[in-house]
């Protein structure tokens, strides 16, 4: 598996955005031979601890709005947390085939960062045990590194405690 890193090229709305901000970012492509690749996967081929790398769940409270929670790869979401953080009764996982148009993102390739429109978003807790975290750059292959409070900034997120108890 080839590892680089990139500074220049695939500029989705998510790179956009953190150059906007001035955001220092790493970017990190991997391969996805077959269209999507699980989070641990991508961690694994990026040469990186899962524990750093985090995916984007899109989640639908009973009132029918939209969330979305940055989780560690390995990690499950809580439901019911993520629910309570968000002052929903309860919260499902959005349906796939809903994700684009509710993010202008893919299934394996979306990012926290520069979804169509801004949605309520909350990131792990975890992500402060870090100097940087790792997020989807918005498309499928494509990571991007950066610190969690530019993250928090960038998509108005809060932290939260997201995951199941194990």
């Amino acid at each position: 598996m080839s590892r680089k890193k990139e500074k220049h090229g695939h500029k989705t709305n998510a790179v956009r955005m953190v150059e906007a901000e001035g955001v220092p970012y790493e970017m990190y492509t991997y391969e996805a031979p077959d269209g999507f690749l699980d989070g641990v996967s991508v961690a694994t081929s990026l040469g990186q601890d899962p524990e750093k790398v985090f995916k984007t769940l899109v989640t639908v409270g009973s009132s029918r709005e939209h969330y979305v929670c940055v989780i560690p790869v390995a990690e499950e979401l809580d439901l019911k947390k993520a629910a309570r953080h968000f002052g929903e009764k309860k919260m499902e996982m959005l349906p796939v085939r809903q994700l684009t148009a509710v993010t202008g993102y893919i299934k394996g390739g979306c990012s926290p960062v520069g979804m169509k429109k801004p949605l309520p978003t909350a990131v792990d807790v975890s992500a402060a045990n870090g100097e940087t975290i790792i997020v989807s750059g918005g498309k499928v292959g494509l990571q991007m590194e950066l610190p969690p409070e530019a993250l928090l900034r960038l998509t108005g997120g809060e932290l939260a405690d997201l995951t199941v108890d194990g």
